[in-house]
This record gives C-alpha cells, sequence and structure tokens, in this order.
C-alpha cells in the first residue's frame, strides 16, 4: 500500500497498523495523492519522524518536489546581508516585519547572517526534536555543546560576548538584537519547555557570577557552562517567597573558623535545577529583610543537596525542580560578590530575565498566529475555506493587531538595552519592562485561547495538527506568573511611575 504526499511516494503497508486513525483509513488512501487529507490532520513533524524510513520515491515533476529541491538549492548561495531582503515564509503576521521586506532602524549586516545562521541550527536541531523532547521531558545534554560549537550557546546570556570563556567568535558587533533573534528563532518550534531547557537555567543563572562574582568562580564555572559542558541554574524562589525576595528564609551561616557556609533551607520552582550541575543561589547570611541577603554559588555534587522533579502543566524539558539544602557545606569562597549585597543582584538580573521572557512569549504568540493562519487557509467547513468565514478573519486579525503592537514595543525597549549603561537601565527600564512581560503574557493568553477555538478539537489532543497549539494553550501560565506575575509587575510599574511623578512634581 503506497500513497503520495506532497509529491512524495510512500510504502505504509507495513505502518498500517500502527496508524492511529485505524487501518482502513489509512488503506483507502491507497495508490492516491493523499496531500490535501494529510495536512487536514497532521502536523509536519509526522513526515518528519516516519517519512525517511517509508519513502520510496518522488513523483517526477510534481511542484511539491521542485519547489523543495529549488529551496535546497537556494540554500548553497550566499546569503543576502542586506536586511531589506525578503525572509523566510513571508505570511503576513507570521515573522517580524523586518523579514518581509519593511524598514527597519536596528538591524544591521550582522543581525541578517546571524539569523541565517541561527535558523540553519534551530530547523536542523531544534524544530525536528521538539515534540520527542517535549514528551520525554529533557533535552540531550549534546544539544548545548552542538550550540557552543557552532558559536550559539554563549549569545544566551546576552550581550557582552564572554570572549574569554568561549572558542567560538561570536557575531559582529554583538547586541541585544542578537539576542532577540536567538530567542524570536528557537521559539518557532513552539515549545516553552525546549525554549526554558536552553535559556531559563543559564541566562539568568550564570550573570550574576559573570557581573558580580571573584575572578576565581569566573573560572570555576563560566566556560564549562558556555561551551554545554555543566548546566548552572538560578534558585531564589522558595515554598513560602517567590516575588516577595526580601523575606526569603534558606539560610546560610558561618562556621567558626571562617571558611564555610552552612546552608538550610528549601527552593521551589526552580527551572534547571533536575539537570544543573551549579546553583546560582539566594541564601539569608544577614537579618531579616532584603539587606541580609547574599548569593552563594552551591555545586549539585556537595553534601546534603537533594533535589526533584515537579510534576507541572507544561514546559516539561525546563526540568522544574524542588531543592533541599541540608547542612550544606559551601566555601567562602562561593560567596558572590560582597556578603549582604544578593538583594541588589537579584534586582539587578530581573530586567534581563523578563526581557528573555517577554522575548519568547512574543513569538509563541506568533506561532499561535501563523498556526492559525495557516490551518484556517486549507480546512474546510461548510462547503468554504475557514478563512472564509468572517468570525476567523477576525480572530486572526486581532491576533495579529496584539502580536504586531507587542514586537514593536520589544524592539523599543531592546533598544534601550543596547544605548543605555547598565546603571542607567536599571533604573529607568524596571517599570517599562514590568509593563511589558505583562502585557506580552496576556496577549500570549489571548493568542493561545483564539488559535485553540480555530482549530477546535484538534487543539485539545495531544499529537496531530493541532499539537502546537495544545501545548502552548498549556504553558501560558508558565509565562504569566514566572518572572514576576501580571499582577505583581503591574502594580509595580504603576508603583515607579508614582515615585517618578512624585519626584518631578516636587520640582515644581
Amino acid at each position: 500500500c503506497w500513497i503520495i504526499v506532497a509529491g512524495k511516494v510512500y510504502d505504509v503497508t507495513k505502518f498500517l497498523d500502527e496508524h492511529p486513525g485505524g487501518k482502513k483509513v489509512l488503506a483507502r488512501e491507497g495508490g492516491k495523492d493523499a496531500t490535501k487529507k494529510f495536512n487536514l490532520f497532521h502536523g509536519a513533524n509526522v513526515l518528519e519522524q516516519f517519512g525517511p524510513d517509508l519513502q520510496i520515491g518522488v513523483v517526477a515533476g510534481s511542484a511539491a518536489v521542485v519547489a523543495e529541491q529549488a529551496r535546497k538549492h537556494g540554500s548553497d548561495k550566499p546569503v543576502s546581508e542586506d536586511a531589506l531582503t525578503e525572509y523566510g515564509e513571508l505570511l503576513p503576521y507570521c515573522d517580524p516585519t523586518w523579514y518581509q521586506g519593511f524598514h527597519s532602524p536596528y538591524y544591521t549586516k550582522s543581525h541578517v547572517r546571524w539569523r541565517a545562521k541561527v535558523r540553519a541550527f534551530v530547523d536542523k536541531e531544534i524544530v525536528p526534536n521538539a515534540d520527542k523532547w517535549d514528551t520525554s521531558g529533557e533535552m540531550p545534554r549534546e544539544v548545548y555543546k552542538k550550540m557552543a560549537r557552532e558559536g550559539i550557546l554563549a549569545a544566551v546570556c546576552g550581550p557582552p560576548w564572554p570572549s574569554n570563556y568561549v572558542t567560538a567568535e561570536g557575531p559582529d558587533k554583538f547586541d541585544s538584537f542578537h539576542e532577540l533573534i536567538l530567542i524570536d528563532e528557537i521559539a518557532r518550534c513552539g515549545s516553552g519547555g525546549v525554549l526554558w531547557a536552553i535559556f531559563a537555567g543559564l541566562s539568568i543563572g550564570l550573570p550574576p557570577i559573570m557581573k558580580f562574582g571573584s575572578e576565581y568562580l569566573q573560572r570555576k564555572v563560566a566556560r564549562d557552562c558556555l561551551e554545554g559542558d555543566k548546566i548552572i541554574c538560578l534558585a531564589i524562589t522558595e515554598p513560602w517567597a517567590g516575588s516577595d525576595v526580601a523575606n526569603l528564609r534558606t539560610t546560610a551561616k558561618k562556621t567558626p573558623d571562617g571558611r564555610h557556609f552552612i546552608v538550610n533551607g528549601a527552593k521551589k520552582w526552580i527551572t534547571n535545577g533536575i539537570f544543573a550541575d551549579y546553583f546560582t543561589v539566594a541564601v539569608r547570611t544577614g537579618g531579616p529583610g532584603h539587606r541580609g541577603l547574599s548569593m552563594l554559588l552551591v555545586e549539585s555534587s556537595m553534601k546534603g543537596v537533594s533535589t526533584r522533579r515537579m510534576k507541572c502543566m507544561g514546559v516539561w524539558p525546563s526540568g522544574t525542580t524542588y531543592i533541599t539544602f541540608e547542612d550544606v557545606k559551601v566555601p567562602v569562597e562561593n560567596l558572590i560578590g560582597p556578603e549582604g549585597a544578593g538583594f541588589k543582584q537579584i534586582m539587578s538580573n530581573f530586567n534581563h530575565e523578563r526581557l528573555g521572557l517577554i522575548m519568547q512569549a512574543n513569538r509563541l504568540s506568533r506561532e499561535c498566529l501563523a498556526e492559525s493562519f495557516k490551518y484556517a487557509m486549507k480546512r474546510e467547513t461548510f462547503g468554504k475555506r475557514l478563512i472564509e468565514h468572517q468570525v476567523i478573519r477576525y480572530k486572526i486579525a486581532e491576533m495579529a493587531r496584539q502580536v504586531e503592537g507587542t514586537h514593536h514595543w520589544l524592539e523599543h525597549i531592546t533598544h534601550q538595552f543596547n544605548m543605555m549603561d547598565k546603571d542607567t537601565a536599571m533604573v529607568k527600564l524596571g517599570g517599562p519592562v514590568a509593563l511589558l512581560k505583562a502585557h506580552s503574557t496576556k496577549v500570549f493568553e489571548y493568542c493561545a485561547r483564539e488559535a485553540a477555538q480555530i482549530f477546535g478539537g484538534a487543539s485539545y489532543v495531544r499529537g496531530g495538527v493541532g499539537a502546537k497549539i495544545e501545548r502552548m494553550y498549556r504553558e501560558v501560565r508558565a509565562y504569566a506568573i514566572p518572572g514576576g506575575s501580571e499582577e505583581i509587575l503591574i502594580d509595580f510599574a504603576a508603583r515607579f511611575a508614582q515615585k517618578q511623578a512624585q519626584k518631578q512634581l516636587s520640582k515644581l
């Protein structure tokens, strides 16, 4: 029994009994071009997973095969470095506008080269495996090493490029827009869990050491983490304190000889914790309140450290973890920066952490839009395509309106990260970043819901043509709560504005 899908011929004889829709359903398509029906009920990942073993030939001269050969041939050509050159699928609103020939003041030839490099890696190594990693709950460590060898992994932490600790050279004039492109391209896989496996440990666990840690600590962990040999994560949240950082309870008390800290306490919802070799831990070394906090590097191999995976609604490959510290003996050399300076370090880390979450949420919103647009163009109901129903067009247009608005706001904030020094950015950008983070997750929630409505029952099933939508719908809360919940951040932004206004009014 053979069928044709997109100009390729597949022998599905041995697959008949395994077909989830039943043997007869597949057998009825034997000897026919089943492309249209296949695309209605299956995602592209099905062909990527099973196609190579089942393909026995191609239909000579078929439009699909000719187009694929043209794409492959085109991939061998030098990439145009003109930022105005059209790039990608070119479906309206399904990629950032600068991909589609629109002018932008932000992107250079370096960004164009970086985009092509990252997309090639993502399409080869990440997109085909995202479903598998999501199901298994883990991304192989070899992926980090591949990213490092390609000169991509170090970009996860944002600028500047850590030349002293990586072998690979970074892109020319590496800046925050290179980081935006990296996150945006990887997020095309439609898996928050894969994104968090890559970003949510390294991008927030290592920067405190690079910014405030001693040269000893940097030499100890930076190269191994940036080359993909070791995993690091940030451990701040506790069972009794999340956004209320000043009231953390995990303690680190010095031994009488002053050579070690003894750490006791627990951390909860720690991303990458189950896989981590190092933990950048917020501990209480002094009295109550924010002045009593410090940051400490704890190693997973130290006696008294235990981890267990938490079963969560989504982002499964991220390894959400409950960590217990019981009389863990940590050398004082592992103190990050001065004792009592932990709160300032934590606060300085928040803007970059939230910016990364905004970048992810925005592309995941765009993926909801893109998947819905493509599905509506081919799915038929009541004798016409979904896209021909006015209510569906409204949903797609409304998603596009919100996604595009968020992306342009994001580019504006990213530009400020490029132009401001770190101290100015910490003061000026706290409120705007908080507002944008809350806005981006609200947009993500809207897009995930509307995409689910467009896909209907297909979005309620794990697997099949609606697999990405089902997964992203589950992962909305993982963006709306971590990094500061929407409620906390909106109130913070208002208080931030109130304080700024009071300063200005006092001058009148």
